[in-house]
């Protein structure tokens, strides 16, 4: 998937379990783990905006977007 989720790297730097980010957030831990491992199809805004008010983050910490292959661009077609 093209959308990379860091919630790990944001609770090592916290220093916070999965359980506790859950109950702060006001999610179970099976659907933060569903996320947090990139299984997830969306995300709502709330939620997100919950992530980032307990662990003090901006979205961009938490997702990250990634080429899924590497394309080469003399192969690729032209954009204006």
């Amino acid at each position: 998937m093209p959308i990379a989720v860091d919630i790990d790297v944001m609770l090592a730097r916290r220093k916070m379990s999965v359980g506790e980010l859950a109950d702060r957030v006001g999610i179970t831990p099976a659907n933060l783990a569903v996320l947090k491992n990139g299984r997830a199809k969306a995300v709502r805004f709330t939620t997100l905006a919950a992530l980032c008010e307990v662990l003090q983050c901006q979205p961009g910490d938490l997702l990250r977007w990634e080429a899924e292959d590497a394309v080469d661009v003399s192969l690729a077609p032209e954009r204006a």
